[in-house]
């Protein structure tokens, strides 16, 4: 390409991408005069037709896409006809039904009809560029990232729809709400940091005398004295300096992993003039300088916030979020994030992803090691070495499980009151669950960054997976109904990172209410309905818990046999005292109870699937709709789709399993048998059959009983085999201590 070329049209992309679309258009017409196939021309045209479609002139965007429609690019011409499609059709409906959005253009997405050998089509202006065959140097630009093509996106079997936003407004005037006491959120920061402590006092103390103990075994060697001695006053000293440096180190790891860099506020300003006027007016009130502003160059809409101390903090957000929402809702993003500085809780946020980030990308990196090496004898050593490595990087999340949940709720509410506008952010939060499934649809995977950094973001991307992919098919009040009626949603969060989205919008709905503003999302008083799932989900819901309620009977159990005994000895009736003096018979107690438990759950968990009483993927939606669903229910289900998740090592544990089927996303949990002949990694990409057991809890998933290709090779999921071999380990190991103490 020649260099003027070049530069024309960089700078007819940029002006496109920042909304000057007259400069764009003097930009690129040029370029696009000329009707070869080359890639300037090509980039130009598309660009073009956007331009036009954008600044109202669709008829010379109609007749310029009709000209790409016999392009002898077939990516080209395949997106041209999808366009075409969308922009005769939206003319029409956007005339009738003004409120329905166009996908990204307004925030939320759209799939339009076309011929059956359309293929993906992506959702972003940089994963557009390359598949028509055009210059890279375009998609590493952070401000081209992101820029939707009409709102034009394929799944496996395209369909159109759209989404409804009633574009509810905000309050004008509104009076401050009630202040919530920091007290609960202060204890549980208090227990999370020692949760977090005691997990890795007690990893430190394992790995430490498990050195000493090699070296004692090995010849020649002694141990190393240091290393008996008690690591408590070292470790809380490191934490604390953790803590103080937190923001410069996370400055540095994050640029350096993930591209992080400053976000100017002249770029803030072209997209969200709101956010500034927030940002300024409650540092103002609070005697606080203004955060720092970074940005990551990221597709999908994330934000995160990180630092020590208000003068230290950091507030992030992708290229995504700036690109996919509307500019109040922006604003709304970063009042959470606020909130987030106000209340204190981004100084253990920080610190836990400080401690986890590097744990991560260790496990990433080895896993990558391993598969440069997978014919070779190391192979399994890595594979090993990485699931460990990722193990631990869940049990360090895991501490900070329900304080990510409930400080939410403090930064929801903050955000609604700085602004005077809880709708836009219900809209912010709706848009940011469809962009990260959409992502996860175009990576076909779900990235290291929103795994690695999904403690810290307003929504989690388990919880968009399903319900971000099947924004459309159904309202949003019928999707989020099971969040907000099911009288056990809760039970089925406890390792979640974040809080069911229907309670938070509910909570948000309400604030409007309570400043007479009409809510984004009409939720009804469903107690009633409650009540009768209550009523009829019980018992289905007992057998649900029967493993965890063998703990509290284990104890009850291992109370009435301490009485049993006691008397029998008392009464010389029986001497076996002597066995239970060390109290280690209660342990016994409770993994008989547990292992009874697992037995008891294991037919209603695992039901036969049979051909007459089976569910498909188009029922996908109205299977997360149903509001008395429990994961006990186990829907016998076999889905037809696409095969996404991580390949190779880095997904050995599974963990990264995603069906794409015809109707949205679902998690898969796969547990495979050792010895076996194919991996779950090699069917990734494919077309797959799923047949296994729907279960909606607070994240919906599929237990994997069979994957079956299109050619007929099948891998199995032992979910009841596993489950038994649990149960018959949990009794025997029991049995054995119950009986020698």
């Amino acid at each position: 390409m020649p260099s003027h070329a070049k530069s024309s049209l960089e700078a007819g992309l940029i002006a496109l991408k920042q909304g000057n679309y007259q400069t764009a258009i003097a930009q690129l017409e040029p370029l696009a005069s000329y009707h070869g196939n080359g890639t300037a021309s090509l980039q130009a045209r598309v660009g073009l037709v956007m331009a036009y479609a954008r600044s109202g002139e669709v008829r010379k965007a109609i007749a310029l896409c009709q000209t790409l429609t016999d392009s002898q690019n077939p990516k080209v011409k395949e997106w041209a006809e999808v366009a075409l499609v969308h922009l005769t059709k939206n003319q029409t409906k956007r005339q009738k039904k003004p409120n329905y959005a166009n996908s990204r253009a307004n925030n939320a997405e759209v799939t339009a009809k076309s011929k059956p050998a359309v293929a993906k089509t992506k959702s972003h202006y940089s994963s557009t560029l390359p598949s028509v065959g055009l210059p890279t140097q375009f998609i590493e630009r952070p401000n081209l990232a992101n820029h939707n093509l009409f709102g034009v996106t394929s799944y496996a079997t395209t369909k159109e729809f759209g989404i409804y936003w009633r574009q509810a407004k905000r309050a004008k005037v509104w009076q401050p709400l009630q202040k919530p006491s920091w007290i609960p959120l202060q204890l549980l920061a208090g227990g999370t940091f020692i949760a977090l402590f005691w997990v890795l006092q007690a990893i430190l103390k394992f790995t430490m005398g498990t050195i000493n103990w090699t070296l004692v075994k090995l010849p020649y060697l002694q141990p190393v004295q240091l290393l008996y001695r008690d690591p408590t006053p070292a470790l809380l000293t490191v934490l604390l300096i953790a803590i103080a440096i937190s923001p410069w180190v996370l400055d540095w790891l994050l640029a350096q992993l993930y591209g992080q860099r400053e976000l100017s506020k002249d770029v803030l300003h072209n997209h969200s003039r709101e956010t500034l006027r927030v940002l300024h007016r409650y540092c103002q009130q609070r005697h606080w300088p203004a955060p720092q502003l970074r940005i990551l160059p990221i597709a999908a809409p994330i934000a995160l916030t990180y630092g020590n101390l208000p003068r230290n903090a950091r507030i992030v957000v992708s290229q995504g979020l700036l690109d996919q929402l509307a500019d109040d809702e922006i604003a709304t993003i970063y009042a959470m994030q606020l909130g987030e500085i106000t209340h204190r809780d981004f100084i253990l946020m920080s610190l836990l992803l400080l401690i986890t980030l590097p744990i991560y990308q260790l496990y990433q990196q080895v896993a990558i090691w391993g598969d440069q090496k997978s014919r070779g004898i190391w192979h399994w050593p890595f594979t090993i070495v990485s699931s460990l490595l990722y193990g631990l990087w869940c049990v360090l999340s895991g501490t900070a499980l329900l304080y990510s949940r409930i400080r939410l709720y403090y930064s929801d509410r903050l955000a609604a009151e700085i602004t005077g506008n809880p709708n836009g952010l219900i809209r912010a939060l709706l848009k940011i669950t469809i962009g990260i499934a959409a992502d996860i649809q175009r990576q076909e995977q779900t990235t290291g960054q929103l795994e690695s950094l999904n403690l810290l973001l307003p929504v989690s991307y388990q919880q968009s997976i399903s319900f971000g992919s099947v924004a459309g098919y159904l309202t949003f009040e019928s999707m989020l109904m099971w969040d907000h009626v099911n009288p056990y949603r809760r039970w089925f969060t406890m390792n979640n990172t974040h809080p069911l989205m229907g309670d938070r919008l509910h909570r948000l709905c309400q604030i409007a209410r309570h400043w007479h503003i009409d809510p984004e999302l009409h939720f009804t008083n469903q107690q009633a309905l409650s009540q009768q799932i209550l009523n009829l989900t019980r018992q289905t819901f007992w057998l649900q818990i029967a493993p965890f309620l063998g703990i509290p009977l284990g104890f009850v159990f291992a109370g009435l046999i301490w009485l049993l005994w006691q008397t029998a000895f008392a009464l010389k009736i029986l001497n076996l005292k002597w066995i239970y003096d060390d109290w280690s018979f209660v342990t016994g107690c409770l993994l008989i109870c547990i292992s009874i438990g697992i037995v008891l759950r294991m037919n209603s968990f695992f039901p036969d699937i049979k051909a007459h009483n089976i569910q498909t993927e188009q029922q996908l939606p109205s299977l997360l709709a149903n509001p008395s669903s429990i994961p006990s229910d186990s829907i016998k289900v076999r889905f037809v789709g696409k095969l996404l998740g991580r390949q190779g090592i880095n997904n050995s544990l599974a963990q990264d399993l995603i069906l794409q089927s015809s109707q949205g996303l679902v998690k898969l949990h796969h547990v495979s048998w050792l010895g076996k002949s194919m991996a779950h990694q090699d069917l990734i990409g494919r077309q797959v059959t799923v047949t296994g057991w729907f279960r909606r809890g607070a994240t919906p998933w599929i237990d994997i009983q069979s994957l079956q290709t299109q050619s007929g090779k099948t891998i199995y999921s032992h979910h009841p085999i596993w489950s038994t071999v649990l149960a018959v380990a949990a009794q025997a190991w029991g049995a054995y201590i119950f009986l020698t103490g």
